[in-house]
């Protein structure tokens, strides 16, 4: 039974709540299409997205979410807001809420804790959609939908996060799904970036990406976050891919139905190859498709 007000991450969560969000992301699909009609659920209600980071695909894919749900929905970017003559987040949203009555917030900020602040002062639903290097829990629900889809479970998966695991949301919220459902999490990628708590993490760790691909269900590649670190932290682009970028060739030794995934944006040709993205094995685009279903669950339920 979900009883949360807000979705701030997925460590708030407990194996039911997630199993919860799964199933009722999969009534949005049919046949494994993403259902485009449009249902009742928030006709009346008002969702405010909130973005003061750059987004693409998470904006418009709670916009489409909202908006199938018959729900009004405002969209305010920092670019365009008077946060840029130094008014407090707090403050934006009080004056926002002025104007008339918001139901749910859907925020990315880069400030870890953001959502969780708004939470405390603010009535309407806070959902969480990036804060800072915490958690980006609908990017973890809809990678944990996409595997549980094509694969059938999740418990018993060996699961493969790639690339700069310490500045990454999307890999923390990945981990605390997937080990809350019984997979298991394995983290590859530069020592330089690697957290120094990925035993608490409950994670193994490893560097050594070729030895790691033949063993795993799902390989998850991240980019480089080269807007958060802090120092020479990496070799060259060139240097990354050839230690860590997902090719043909390393493709090539993945079990035959393994899948292929990335969050995006994608740096073709350093991460990930141009061919494997567009592969067989991967399912990025089945990715942003199950985004606007899983999304649609998370909605209608922090209003229900």
């Amino acid at each position: 039974m979900w009883n949360h007000k807000h979705l701030l991450g997925l460590e708030d969560l407990s194996r039911e709540d997630l199993l919860t969000v799964l199933d009722l992301a999969r009534t949005f699909k049919k046949d494994g299409r993403l259902l485009t009609d449009k249902r009742d659920t928030l006709k009346g209600k008002t969702v405010l997205l909130l973005f003061f980071e750059n987004s693409t695909r998470t904006a418009m894919s709670f916009n489409a979410a909202a908006k199938r749900l018959s729900a009004d929905v405002v969209s305010f970017s920092k670019g365009t807001s008077s946060t840029t003559k130094g008014e407090t987040l707090l403050d934006t949203l009080k004056n926002v809420y002025a104007m008339g009555a918001i139901d749910v917030v859907v925020i990315r900020h880069s400030a870890t804790g953001a959502p969780h602040e708004l939470a405390r002062h603010i009535d309407a639903s806070i959902v969480n959609a990036g804060d800072g290097a915490h958690e980006h829990p609908t990017q973890g629900l809809l990678d944990i939908f996409t595997m549980r889809e094509r694969l059938g479970r999740i418990e018993g998966l060996r699961v493969a996060v790639v690339g700069d695991i310490t500045h990454s949301r999307v890999a923390r919220s990945n981990i605390q799904g997937l080990k809350k459902l019984g997979a298991e999490v394995v983290l590859c990628g530069p020592a330089t970036l690697l957290p120094a708590d990925s035993s608490a993490l409950g994670c193994e760790t490893t560097t050594d990406f070729d030895a790691l691909l033949p063993t795993v269900d799902v390989v998850n590649m991240l980019r480089i976050q080269k807007e958060r670190l802090a120092g020479p932290l990496l070799p060259s682009d060139r240097e990354y891919t050839m230690l860590f970028g997902l090719t043909r060739d390393r493709v090539a030794r993945m079990k035959k139905n393994a899948l292929v995934m990335h969050p995006g944006p994608t740096n073709r040709g350093v991460e990930i190859a141009p061919e494997v993205a567009d592969g067989l094995k991967s399912v990025i685009l089945e990715q942003v498709a199950n985004g606007v279903a899983v999304r649609q669950a998370v909605l209608s339920l922090v209003v229900s």
